[in-house]
């Protein structure tokens, strides 16, 4: 029987989501009983280093725990990205992988995409093809030099194949298979965890908002943070802000007020699902998150410029105001009319087309 030997490269909270779909992917493969075998190795680099972040997701979403964890979070984009390539090539040297297999669009994708092709091993970006065209983003960045060394690109629309193809990359690398969140969301949505917090901070009901905000455009510039509190904290319908670590540590220095939002840790995914699917909408500057609204069928006002799901845009579900507080205020006031047409990301099959294709490469 051949064997395939991958590296999966994790470090943030998204891309525990997108690994627990392709791993069981993996894991119904090697069941099958066929002529491949796929031996998965995980490595965590630790971007994210808060419990409910990071650890709470392997346990929950029933992921193979990683066999190696850099510890690596905090400090500056080149810092970080710099540290976690060192240790991420001497890993690689160590386990002599066939492929890398990397996420998104985080300084851990950036790092394990460049510590392999370094090392002249073929690179697999699922989630490959999206473009905000804002180059100010570290997000940007990442995943632009990401898919210029892949080999292999798993992109989910066909939006982001167009933009690969534009920028020169061969299409016999591209592969649009869906989108592997939406198998998450099919799979786990079923699993999803009220909190135990909820009726007493909250309330006995589902009448809320749901708002996420950790992007470096938000949370480094002060008067946009400043400006999507306010407006939050205007809102009639209760928010609940479940709060990321950078944007609890710049609230803090700002001596930001947050009376009138029901402030909570960062929750676990399947509490995360729950309140996506029982809030009544969602305000985030997540990109994941976006998405996720709109499979559990919620209108979101994103806290950006742009998006890379355009197409979401395109077609009424999703809303960016950006930083503004007035147009934030107003949109949460305003109609949303969504009309879908087409499955936009697939069947919720995605992550198994990603294992057929590595098995066959």
């Amino acid at each position: 029987m051949n064997k395939i030997r991958i590296v999966t490269i994790v470090g943030a909270r998204p891309q525990f989501v997108k690994a627990a779909t392709v791993s069981r992917a993996i894991a119904e493969f090697n069941q099958s009983k066929g002529g491949v075998l796929i031996d998965e190795i995980i490595v965590h680099t630790g971007q994210h280093f808060d419990a409910n972040m990071s650890d709470i997701f392997f346990d929950e979403m029933e992921i193979p725990k990683p066999k190696y964890t850099l510890g690596i979070g905090g400090g500056s984009h080149g810092q970080m990205t710099g540290r976690q390539l060192e240790k991420i090539e001497a890993v690689l040297l160590d386990v002599q992988p066939d492929f890398v297999l990397v996420y998104g669009d985080t300084n851990s994708t950036l790092a394990g995409a460049l510590a392999a092709s370094k090392l002249t091993i073929p690179v697999v970006h699922v989630e490959a093809g999206l473009r905000s065209y804002n180059r100010a983003m570290p997000e940007e960045i990442n995943r632009v030099l990401t898919d210029h060394v892949s080999e292999i690109l798993f992109a989910p629309t066909s939006n982001a194949k167009n933009n690969l193809i534009n920028e020169g990359v061969e299409e016999s690398r591209i592969h649009v298979v869906g989108d592997v969140m939406y198998d998450a969301a099919l799979f786990y949505g079923k699993r999803a965890n009220k909190p135990k917090w909820f009726d007493s901070t909250v309330g006995d009901k589902s009448d809320f908002f749901l708002a996420t905000i950790h992007r470096a455009e938000n949370t480094e510039n002060s008067e946009n943070l400043i400006s999507i509190i306010e407006a939050l904290k205007s809102s009639e319908v209760p928010v609940v802000l479940p709060l990321h670590p950078r944007t609890r540590k710049k609230l803090k220095e700002l001596t930001v007020q947050l009376a009138g939002i029901h402030v909570v840790e960062p929750v676990g995914y399947l509490e995360m699902v729950w309140l996506e699917v029982e809030c009544k909408m969602i305000l985030t500057d997540s990109g994941g998150v976006q998405k996720e609204a709109f499979f559990h069928g919620k209108p979101c006002i994103t806290l950006r410029a742009e998006t890379e799901w355009t197409e979401l845009v395109e077609q009424g579900f999703n809303k960016l105001v950006g930083h503004n507080k007035d147009e934030i205020i107003a949109q949460m006031k305003a109609p949303f009319e969504g009309v879908i047409e087409g499955e936009i990301y697939g069947d919720g099959n995605a992550a198994k087309a990603v294992v057929e294709i590595i098995s066959k490469f």
